[in-house]
């Protein structure tokens, strides 16, 4: 049986399995032109083609996970602060998940973690309309009642196996949405101020954001320490020569033992 009820407060689509949800609710949008509400979320039991950010293949079991993707229009905000949607995207995840568990914080961009071990993964796509954002879809997997990983991913890790017991996956989704709308609603409203705000709580919530930790780069492996992230989501570490290091998206990785 499928677990979203009929009264869910957001606009849902529920399938028994598609290819990618993001993909789907892209075509969705492009059929029905401005008739697409914000929020509007569509929902996958299982997913034959999920990516993430580096392309990598996203393993859910069908029926036990939670895969979704919704649309925002947010017209309001310039190009080149779409990084904050991200923020909002992950701080949704993270704060929800911290109801349930604790150890749980954000990997830069906006992998979500429970310690050293992955539980969500998110491909946010933006589409630019002149120097704004005409659209922007979340897609996102969270890893909830799944059991066995089978996949080589170096470490994934589900909300069962963390406390052993079942979650009910659409009052999961139904909190991650409404945080988020929230934030959200705040940036449309708030401007400059709300922006500082996500941003702090973002900065707060990233995982290794204290002490030494090794990464690599197209130049090799090396330790440093995080500085900040910038507004336009530049990743800026400090190493042990004490040397600034600036990175773009897939310009650097973490080094995960275990």
């Amino acid at each position: 049986m499928k677990p979203y009820p009929e009264d869910f407060p957001y606009p849902l689509i529920v399938l028994d399995e598609t290819d990618s949800t993001n993909r789907y609710i892209i075509q969705y949008c492009e059929e029905r032109a401005d008739q697409v509400p914000e929020f509007l979320t569509v929902v996958s039991e299982f997913q034959s083609a999920g990516k993430g950010q580096r392309g990598n293949h996203w393993e859910a079991e069908g029926g036990k996970n939670l895969l979704f993707s919704y649309v925002l229009h947010p017209l309001f905000l310039e190009a080149r602060r779409q990084f904050l949607l991200s923020q909002i995207a992950s701080l949704a995840v993270k704060e929800a998940l911290d109801k349930l568990v604790d150890g749980i914080s954000i990997k830069w961009p906006n992998d979500v973690y429970w310690h050293d071990k992955k539980i969500c993964g998110m491909l946010i796509e933006n589409d630019l309309q002149g120097h704004c954002i005409g659209r922007c879809i979340p897609g996102i997997g969270i890893n909830v009642n799944q059991e066995v990983f089978r996949s080589d991913a170096p470490n994934p890790v589900s909300l069962k196996q963390i406390t052993g017991q079942e979650h009910d996956r659409a009052a999961l989704l139904l909190d991650v949405l409404r945080i988020a709308d929230g934030y959200y609603r705040r940036l449309c409203d708030g401007g400059q101020e709300a922006a500082d705000e996500i941003a702090r709580r973002y900065a707060q919530a990233l995982y290794r954001r204290d002490g030494f930790y090794p990464y690599r780069d197209a130049d090799g492996r090396f330790m440093a320490r995080l500085v900040k992230v910038e507004p336009d989501g530049r990743f800026v570490l400090l190493d042990e020569e004490g040397r600034l290091r600036s990175y773009l998206f897939k310009e650097v990785e973490y080094l995960i033992e275990g």
